[in-house]
């Protein structure tokens, strides 16, 4: 359990919170300020309740049947009724992670005071991120407006105490259970409540915030790992010269060059084509990294933009106004997350392409210059990494399966009431398999890189201490080159395993400084 504990205010949250509290379990507590807007929103919702007019969310049922007007004694029945009606996912389990970030976002929207719920709710959201509890939430069933709503209402189930949850020790029980077991009462929604605690864009948004932190490791390893290619292959650093970047003054594509020519800084093996006349540039996919990379990284920074603003923002309708106004809206629509959601899978799939352009000409003995065939240790007798980059051009395959926008889809719901959504959840759903995807790719070269690396070193020529650092540390936990009768998988899956822990940068920082 982390012992950091996230404060929850009135005026949002951060990435970091987020992913504290997703990934790492931190404690949740409402801030003082938070409970004291809890109670004045709510009694704005109580006196309007206590009114004959009706009022959307309050006292009317919801979507197309928003025309109803509910009486008084049916009011805690409604609320109750579209947690469990809306509560209609289906397929396989979301990650625990996304569940706890989707829980903690919707807590930081009702803690706003913008949303009329009562501070007793809030305060028993916090108790089952705290306890460890995790409802059992379904990959489908959010179409990215009106708020990610079938996925937020299994979520208020658990609240209840009814639907399935898993437990701390991983157990799924029935909620009531898992909250007696916990010593949490199950709540009883009262006016507005429960739609409150759907209708917002949260689930998108935490999965915007956790592929944000993945990417970003990525992108700076993918700056390693291009570097080592370039060396291995006899490239020119010439190309990464700040001077020319500054010409073309994209951010992102500055920052990627910078990280690859500290990477090579002390390099012997680097400009050897100079004297070799066929050879005039060196292919795209090694002198053009730092474009392509970069404009990755600036599509990231973008994206990062967009989840900064929604973690400051109240999605929810109606909102309670400062001003005691009760206000219909539009805000829940998923389109600002969705767009980049599917803006960073479309970066990454082109990320995987060069990467994987840069492995097959290590592989290829007509192109690699001097290396031997699939890098084998004996070709013909054995493959070498030969069926590596046919894994790697898999996933790439994959991934431009998973470039094709979900944003620009819509299917009108609600009897025509919602006539255009965002499709924003499948757009972080494909995204969150696109991250997984690509470090497997960028695995892959790091693997043939380093195996190229020692290949050079062994040929008399010598390579830069960041790059002998980062073949030292990969095989340090324990990922071989390889060899006669050795089987590539388990070592894939480890090279895969030291990307995703960012431990490729950690093993370079100490000679290059530290690497954006």
């Amino acid at each position: 359990m982390d012992m950091h504990t996230v404060v929850v205010g009135t005026s949002g949250t951060t990435a970091q919170d987020v992913i504290a509290v997703a990934r790492r379990n931190a404690r949740v507590e409402l801030s003082a300020a938070a409970v004291d807007a809890l109670a004045a929103a709510r009694e704005v919702i109580d006196a309007l309740a206590a009114k004959p007019e009706p009022v959307y969310g309050v006292s009317t049922g919801f979507g197309a049947l928003a025309s109803r007007h509910i009486s008084p004694e049916l009011r805690a029945q409604l609320q109750r009724n579209i947690v469990r009606s809306h509560a209609a996912g289906m397929g396989p389990r979301v990650e625990r992670e996304v569940v706890r970030a989707l829980m903690f976002l919707r807590l930081k929207t009702v803690a706003s005071g913008h949303t009329g719920v009562r501070p007793e709710i809030a305060q028993t959201m916090a108790d089952v991120l705290n306890a460890g509890i995790t409802p059992v939430v379904h990959e489908y069933g959010s179409l990215g407006c009106s708020g990610d709503l079938a996925p937020l209402s299994h979520c208020a189930l658990t609240l209840m105490g009814e639907g399935d949850a898993e437990g701390p020790d991983g157990t799924v029980r029935p909620a009531g259970e898992l909250l007696a077991a916990h010593g949490i009462t199950p709540v009883e929604l009262r006016e507005k409540e429960g739609l409150a605690l759907l209708n917002g864009t949260d689930g998108m948004l935490g999965m915007l915030v956790m592929a944000i932190a993945d990417l970003q490791n990525l992108y700076t390893s993918a700056d390693i790992t291009a570097a080592l290619s370039l060396e291995a292959l006899l490239g020119t650093d010439k190309v990464l010269a700040p001077e020319l970047h500054a010409i073309r003054p994209h951010p992102g594509q500055g920052v990627s060059a910078d990280n690859m020519l500290r990477v090579l800084a002390g390099s012997g093996l680097t400009g050897h084509h100079q004297d070799d006349a066929p050879r005039v540039q060196d292919a795209y996919s090694v002198r053009c990294a730092p474009q392509v990379n970069g404009a990755g990284r600036d599509t990231l920074a973008h994206a990062r933009l967009v989840a900064d603003r929604e973690l400051a923002a109240a999605v929810d309708n109606p909102v309670v106004l400062s001003d005691g106004r009760v206000e219909s809206n539009g805000n829940f629509h998923g389109a600002p997350v969705a767009y980049v959601l599917d803006f960073l899978a479309i970066a990454a799939a082109d990320l995987g392409s060069i990467t994987e352009r840069r492995t097959d000409r290590l592989l290829d003995k007509n192109r690699s210059h001097g290396l031997p065939p699939f890098l084998a240790d004996d070709a013909g007798v054995d493959s070498g990494l030969m069926i590596a980059q046919y894994t790697q051009a898999a996933l790439v395959s994959e991934m431009k399966r998973l470039a094709v926008p979900a944003s620009a889809d819509s299917i009108p719901s609600s009897a025509m009431q919602e006539d255009h959504v965002s499709m924003g959840w499948s757009a972080a759903r494909k995204l969150r398999t696109a991250v997984e995807n690509l470090a497997r790719i960028v695995a892959v070269e790091l693997y043939a890189a380093t195996r190229a690396i020692e290949l050079r070193a062994a040929q008399g020529l010598t390579p830069a201490p960041a790059s002998l650092a980062a073949v030292e540390a990969l095989r340090a936990a324990g990922v071989e080159g390889p060899g006669p009768d050795r089987f590539l998988s388990p070592d894939l899956a480890a090279a895969d395993a030291f990307v995703r822990a960012g431990a490729l940068v950690a093993a370079v920082e100490p000679v290059t400084g530290r690497l954006a």
